[in-house]
């Protein structure tokens, strides 16, 4: 059901919490399923169940679950929390975008991004985190200093490659 990955440099609840989120966005936990109580998945993940109460008690706060008493923990009405989820994105991505402008990234650059995304979205052929776009940082930092270490330019693309000076310059 949830995986922990402990070199993450998120906290276990944090993991859980975006884990069980994930779940009822994408309707495996459906509305009002039973999640399971907070001993037994502290059980099956093998970690404290206060670190569970805490991820339990924000889902319950952001509104994709809710508790009823003595029964336990449920998934919220999922038109509810899209609604919710989506407005707490788009603010986010708005924020992101102003800074990538402000960066000078060409709306065009911005457009093609959100597009190859939603290309690999509806192909289904990787997850959102294997997609090209979402590296980490390490990684890029590594392509960045590996093609000034070959005497490429750093944002160079397979195309540009063949067209490049000696000295790294695109011709």
């Amino acid at each position: 059901m949830l995986e922990l990955n402990y070199r993450d440099a998120r906290p276990i609840y944090e993991q859980i919490k975006d884990g069980l989120r994930k779940l009822v966005l994408s309707n495996v936990i459906r509305q009002d399923e039973k999640l399971p109580s907070v001993r037994e998945l502290a059980s099956q993940l093998a970690i404290n169940p206060n670190t569970i109460q805490k991820a339990y008690r924000e889902l319950e706060q952001e509104g994709f679950i809710y508790t009823v008493s003595g029964r336990g923990s449920f998934a919220a009405p999922l038109s509810e929390v899209q609604a919710q989820r989506q407005t707490e994105l788009f603010g986010q991505f708005d924020e992101i975008v102003t800074e990538l402008l402000y960066l000078r990234k060409e709306p065009e650059q911005l457009k093609n991004r959100i597009d190859s995304l939603y290309q690999h979205q509806i192909s289904g052929k990787r997850g959102v985190n294997q997609h090209p776009a979402a590296e980490s940082g390490k990684q890029a930092a590594r392509k960045h200093s590996e093609a000034e270490a070959a005497g490429r330019h750093p944002e160079a693309g397979a195309e540009d490659l063949e067209k490049q000076e000696p000295g790294g310059e695109v011709k």
